[in-house]
């Protein structure tokens, strides 16, 4: 089976990702082959291709998680850390400090990016009262942040720059 598929499996990953990855997807789909003998059907050139496919998808994803990563920890990077990590915990005891129906209306716009509209089919009322409740979870918000110390009306060239910080702006 290796011999009479294998230049054609490894022809089909080139035209698919390029020579770069070409080897390693061949190498890989061989080694489920093996492992799954008894499932490989004759021909076998057509179940090969759909487990290199999926192999090549594979790598894609794992691709694109690890550069969800990467972006994160640059994103963790920017900035002191420990500014971050505590106007992070000031936020968080605030929004825990407010009740769970508060929390709920403000982390359907902040966290979720629902539009108030959106967010009000979610709670189940009206769009203008769900403004009315998200100006008063703010309003609440802001409070409690207070209360805890922390300053959400800081001029902005006095505050470390972070998400954290976006979103209580968004909050107040």
């Amino acid at each position: 089976m290796y011999d009479e598929c294998r230049q054609r499996v490894w022809a089909y990953v080139v035209s698919r990702a390029g020579r770069q990855v070409a080897d390693e997807v061949v190498s890989e789909t061989f080694a489920i082959a093996w492992r799954r003998l008894d499932d490989v059907p004759e021909p076998a050139l057509p179940w090969l291709l759909g487990v290199a496919r999926n192999v090549l998808r594979d790598n894609v994803r794992a691709e694109l998680r690890r550069e969800a990563m990467a972006g994160e920890l640059r994103a963790w990077v920017e900035g002191d850390v420990a500014d971050q990590v505590t106007e992070r915990m000031g936020v968080l005891r605030a929004l825990a400090a407010l009740h769970e129906d508060d929390r709920e209306i403000l982390v359907l716009v902040a966290w979720h990016g629902l539009r108030p509209k959106e967010a009000a089919k979610v709670i189940g009322c009206s769009s203008a009262a769900y403004r009315v409740r998200l100006h008063r979870a703010r309003k609440r918000l802001r409070q409690a942040m207070e209360a805890a110390g922390e300053s959400p009306h800081e001029p902005a060239a006095e505050r470390p720059k972070s998400r954290v910080r976006n979103l209580s702006e968004e909050w107040s």
